[in-house]
């Protein structure tokens, strides 16, 4: 412990900040990965600053949920997943996995796609070259590193996120009319706009993120500390650790959504992809904002595909019982590699066969919108059960949270469905 203090004491100031944080600022950040971009930015295009508020709205929710799924973590010392096999049958589990597997693929490909186009945009390589070596290069990294190597590299990749603030405030802008969309909800009743802000909220508030931080709570326990019991700092640093990237995810949204609102809305500019966002910023904010926007994309698709691919190979290894982990080598967590290789394996196939990746994140949606509100109620059964949770069960505020959260995507539910 003493030498851990005196090396603290010799980082820089950014270094002692990273070391605390863990795997809230990495799901955090990996939830504005590049469809989350083309989202944000398409309603930034389509609807101006009027979506602004939903970023405010979000982050209690989101931050609420996510927390709960990391003490799930803490309390238990495993994912989600396996704590779900007391109130799911083993064939709904199979289900569970097989949609969350499809949809975190679908994710992938949509993915590896804008990061692609991005490359593309700066260097002329063709696109499915780059796809290529950019699937290859995230799974030798998998599989390769251990969870602390991959965690370490993942925390700095969060930063490429500044750029996306940065562009915003190079940029001049309605400060005054942006605040006001911020903090004062204006709903539209029609099709259009209330498909936006399902949009959003799908985006923002995804399964494959509960997972993913239930199972890297334990992960990041394991590499901290080997005594099993949890300690009030350990606890008071997870909830700063969350609550930090949620906001950090959520500011993100929201200068996305200001930047592409200020400079699209009204011009006639129509998103489908991240070429789109990235050309049509280009001559209405100059080459450093283009060139921020487009190196951002790339650094956030090497941050989202591992929690993509690791979520989906959690629930796996949970569900069937497998050897699970990152911090496993390959040759004992064959399995549990072997869906991170397909998943992302089957996400660059879905670039080659031409599959559009608006569509391909319309029907993720839909597939996240139909699992959230069910999830959303079962972590709120675990997380108030005293038998599993002992004295780390849910407080009202958490309840109250949860509560909305579960309300607001049913809501979206119906409202996609409805529309």
């Amino acid at each position: 412990m003493q030498r851990r203090r005196e090396k603290i004491k010799k980082d820089g100031c950014l270094k002692k900040i990273f070391r605390v944080l863990g795997p809230g600022i990495i799901t955090g950040a990996s939830d504005d990965d590049p469809s989350g971009i083309v989202t944000y930015s398409i309603a930034g295009a389509e609807a101006g600053h009027k979506p602004l508020w939903t970023a405010p709205f979000t982050f209690p929710l989101m931050a609420a949920i996510q927390e709960m799924c990391a003490r799930i973590g803490l309390a238990t010392g495993h994912g989600l997943a396996k704590a779900f096999r007391k109130y799911f049958p083993q064939k709904l589990l199979y289900l569970l996995f097989v949609l969350m597997f499809f949809a975190n693929t679908a994710n992938i490909g949509a993915d590896l796609l804008g990061m692609s186009a991005a490359v593309n945009l700066l260097i002329p390589v063709p696109v499915w070259i780059v796809a290529i070596v950019l699937a290859v290069l995230i799974v030798v990294l998998m599989v390769k590193f251990s969870y602390a190597r991959i965690a370490k590299y993942l925390k700095w990749l969060t930063l490429s996120l500044f750029a996306y603030i940065a562009t915003a405030l190079v940029v001049s802008q309605d400060w005054i009319e942006i605040i006001k969309a911020t903090f004062i909800p204006r709903v539209e009743f029609d099709a259009k706009f209330l498909t936006l802000i399902v949009a959003i909220f799908g985006t923002t508030i995804s399964p494959y993120l509960f997972f993913w931080q239930t199972s890297e709570e334990v992960e990041e326990k394991k590499t901290r500390s080997r005594h099993l019991i949890v300690t009030k700092h350990e606890l008071r640093e997870m909830r700063e650790d969350v609550t930090l990237g949620m906001l950090f995810s959520n500011l993100v949204t929201f200068f996305i959504i200001a930047l592409t609102g200020s400079l699209f809305f009204g011009r006639g500019v129509h998103i489908e992809t991240v070429r789109d966002a990235a050309e049509a910023l280009r001559p209405l904010a100059g080459n450093a904002s283009y060139l921020l926007f487009t190196l951002g994309v790339l650094g956030t698709g090497l941050l989202a595909i591992p929690v993509l691919a690791g979520s989906a190979a959690y629930i796996f290894a949970e569900v069937f019982g497998a050897r699970e982990g990152l911090s496993q080598p390959f040759r004992k967590a064959k399995s549990f590699y072997g869906v991170i290789i397909a998943a992302v394996g089957l996400g660059l196939l879905m670039s080659f066969l031409g599959v559009s990746p608006i569509k391909a994140l319309f029907y993720t949606a839909v597939l996240y919108g139909l699992l959230s509100p069910p999830l959303i109620l079962i972590i709120l059964v675990i997380a108030n059960n005293k038998k599993i949770m002992g004295r780390f069960k849910n407080g009202w505020i958490s309840n109250a949270l949860g509560g909305a959260a579960f309300a607001v995507m049913t809501a979206a539910l119906i409202a996609m469905f409805a529309l």
